[in-house]
C-alpha cells in the first residue's frame, strides 16, 4: 500500500502478493508452533483510515523494547511487516551470522522508527529480494493496490500491532508466546467486522521451524 509518508518522487516497490498456507480461522489449532507473529492483510477504507487517526491522537509512551519502523517506501508493507516479525522474534530464533537479515538488525537496532526506514530506503539488497519475492507470486504484481499489511507481535507480555502507516506501535494488552495468534486473532475479527462489505483479508502466521536459523 502506498504510505502517507511517502512524497511523489519517493521510490515505490511492487506489493508483495498474499499467499498463505493457513488462511481459516477453523484451523487455528494446525498452524505450526511456535507462532513468532501474525501478518494480516486488510483493504484501506475510509473506515480504517478513520480508526488510523483515532489511534494517532491517543498519546501512550512506546516500549523502547519493542523493534518498530516507518513505512516511506510505497508498496513495501509487506516486506516491513516480515521486519516486524522478525526483529521482534529476535530472543526466539538464531540468525546465522554475518546473513543479511542478521546484518540489517544489527545496523538498526539502535536506529529510531524514521532512521529505520531510511536505511531500509536505501538498501539495494533488500529491494532486490523484495522485488524477487513481488514477482514469484501467482498473480501479476502491480505499483497501484488498495490493501495494506500490518504485523502483531508479542513483546513483554503484551500484544503490539505493528502498522508501518502509523507513528508507534499500538498495544492491545496482555498476551504471550502460547496465546499470540489467539489474541491477534482477536483483535483481526474485530477490524474485519468494522469492513463488513469487503473480502480482501487474509491472515498468514510465522512460525518457527524448529532447528533452523534464519
Amino acid at each position: 500500500m502506498a504510505t502517507i509518508d511517502e512524497s511523489p518522487s519517493a521510490k515505490r516497490w511492487l506489493p508483495l502478493e498474499a499467499n498463505p498456507d493457513v488462511m481459516n480461522q477453523e484451523l487455528l489449532d494446525m498452524v505450526p508452533k511456535p507462532v513468532l507473529a501474525v501478518l494480516f492483510l486488510f483493504p484501506i477504507t475510509s473506515k480504517s483510515e478513520e480508526e488510523r487517526m483515532l489511534q494517532e491522537n491517543t498519546n501512550k509512551e512506546p516500549n523502547t523494547k519493542v523493534y518498530f519502523m516507518k513505512q516511506t517506501v510505497g508498496n513495501a508493507c509487506g516486506t516491513i511487516g516480515l521486519l516486524h516479525a522478525l526483529g521482534n522474534a529476535t530472543s526466539h530464533i538464531k540468525l546465522s551470522e554475518g546473513s543479511f537479515l542478521d546484518k540489517f538488525f544489527k545496523s538498526t537496532a539502535t536506529m529510531d522508527p524514521l532512521e529505520r526506514a531510511a536505511f531500509l530506503a536505501n538498501d539495494t539488497e533488500m529491494e532486490v529480494a523484495h522485488s524477487v519475492a513481488a514477482t514469484a507470486g501467482d498473480t501479476e504484481a502491480s505499483e497501484n493496490v488498495d490493501t495494506h499489511f500490518i504485523c502483531f507481535s508479542c513483546v513483554d507480555g503484551e500484544l503490539y500491532e505493528l502498522d508501518g502507516r502509523k507513528s508507534g506501535p499500538i498495544s492491545h494488552g496482555a498476551s504471550s508466546p502460547e496465546s499470540l495468534l489467539k489474541d491477534a486473532t482477536k483483535v483481526i475479527q474485530g477490524m474485519i467486522q468494522k469492513n463488513p462489505d469487503s473480502l480482501n483479508f487474509n491472515v498468514i502466521a510465522v512460525s518457527k521451524k524448529v532447528g533452523d536459523a534464519f
